[in-house]
């Protein structure tokens, strides 16, 4: 079938299990476009293209062009919601904390976790015959509950149909940069305290065993006798605000200078101990939580970027929730500390 001549409804964003781009696909496949001109569009884009909708760019168009047609106007719900993910994306770190992303079709989600002694860490050399040791993977005993974490969209038609899509999308933008960070500080708040299973990390605190010195005070020594809990694990993350970071940033073993020229390069800073520093507000003052982002987390995910399609398209605009629900869960609890300075 040709874009050309699929026809749009409502009824596309409630096939279950699929979102509307993924209709939109099974209708025109992209990969019968190979070797055309619309080669690299999804179906979504050549749906634009059909209605000749510029959406980006300095002569992009007006919000108005969405709705010269019922069909057209179909495009809307999807067009925020792409813009409200690309938000998302930006600066987003939770990829790397992450070490796996679950995605599910329900409000509540009961996850597995492993908490292997040292020595069910340790591989012993089996006899003939003897029992083979075992690591036991259990089922948590409370369901890990899922956030719905969202904005909503107040507009009139008539206060933005005259608007560039390229400036409404900056501000839809925005809307998923504000969900990220909520989305974030959930995680942080679970890698911290647990899921609800009594698995929070460890935390140690400067001046109190094993951790040298005086509370109040970080040197590289307490970084390093940090890092030596760690083992088995490795840890290749740390997670500061923007006061501790500055700290860690005046230690002089963090300024060497290949250290320092990575991060005018690329904006990322990786310590000598090999551990990524990631800034967020979400973690507080005179604390650092470090972890091996290999085994600590899992997302769980119930859909994609939800938006009112039905306000949006049949009293265009007045009032649409623009929401993503999703949950964190411990995986292994020790692959993950916290040190208080």
């Amino acid at each position: 079938m040709s874009f050309d001549n699929i026809r749009l409804e409502k009824g596309m964003y409630r096939e279950s299990g699929k979102t509307f781009s993924q209709v939109l696909e099974s209708l025109d496949p992209s990969e019968g476009y190979q070797g055309t001109a619309l080669e690299g569009t999804d179906a979504f884009q050549r749906q634009l293209k059909r209605f000749g909708i510029r959406a980006r760019g300095i002569g992009s168009d007006t919000v108005e062009k969405f709705f010269s047609t019922f069909e057209s106007a179909v495009l809307f719900p999807e067009f925020i919601a792409r813009v409200v993910r690309q938000g998302m994306e930006e600066d987003n770190i939770l990829p790397s904390i992450v070490a796996t992303v679950t995605d599910i079709d329900a409000m509540d989600y009961r996850s597995i976790y492993s908490v292997p002694t040292d020595e069910e860490k340790n591989l012993m050399e089996v006899g003939e015959g003897a029992s083979i040791p075992a690591t036991s993977i259990r089922s948590k005993e409370n369901l890990i509950s899922l956030r719905k974490r969202g904005r909503m969209l107040v507009a009139s038609y008539e206060a933005l149909r005259f608007q560039k899509l390229d400036m409404f999308s900056v501000m839809l933008r925005q809307i998923g940069s504000q969900i990220h960070k909520m989305q974030l500080a959930d995680a942080v708040n679970v890698i911290a305290n647990g899921d609800g299973n009594g698995n929070g990390c460890p935390t140690f605190s400067v001046g109190v065993s094993p951790i040298s010195g005086s509370s109040g005070n970080l040197s590289y020594d307490q970084l390093v006798e940090f890092w030596a809990q760690f083992h088995p694990y490795e840890m290749n993350t740390m997670l500061v605000n923007t006061a501790t970071m500055v700290q860690l940033l005046q230690m002089n073993e963090l300024q060497n200078p290949l250290t320092g020229l990575n991060f005018q390069g690329t904006g990322k800073f990786a310590t000598p101990l090999g551990a990524e520093l990631l800034r967020t507000d979400a973690v507080g003052d005179d604390c650092i939580i470090a972890l091996d982002r290999r085994y600590t987390l899992e997302m769980v995910r119930a859909g994609d970027v939800c938006v009112e399609y039905d306000k949006l398209i049949d009293r265009q605009l007045e009032r649409a929730a623009i929401t993503s629900i999703c949950g964190f869960s411990k995986i292994c609890t020790d692959a993950a500390n916290m040190l208080e300075i």
